[in-house]
């Protein structure tokens, strides 16, 4: 499974990019169950955010959801924040 996270906005204004596939890591049911709640919680679109807030775009396979601070779940801010991390 490929997870993409897209992250916008912030007082800078810079985009980051990151994306992790899953296939064949050992750990990859953990990540699979994490991106799976991530996406059952985001929305279809883009969601209005707070200023110089982050907005964020998780894309796993062909299905794309957004979400945006301070509004995060759980699953959605440890889901962003390992692929920013770990990702190339």
């Amino acid at each position: 499974m490929r997870i993409q996270v897209r992250r916008t906005g912030g007082f800078a204004g810079i985009e980051k990019y990151a994306e992790i596939d899953t296939a064949g890591r050992a750990d990859a049911a953990r990540w699979d169950d994490l991106a799976e709640r991530a996406l059952a919680e985001g929305r279809s679109e883009p969601p209005v955010g707070v200023p110089d807030g982050f907005t964020y775009q998780i894309t796993i396979g062909d299905r794309t959801v957004y979400c945006a601070d301070p509004r995060l779940t759980d699953p959605q801010r440890k889901l962003i924040t390992q692929v920013l991390k770990e990702g190339a």
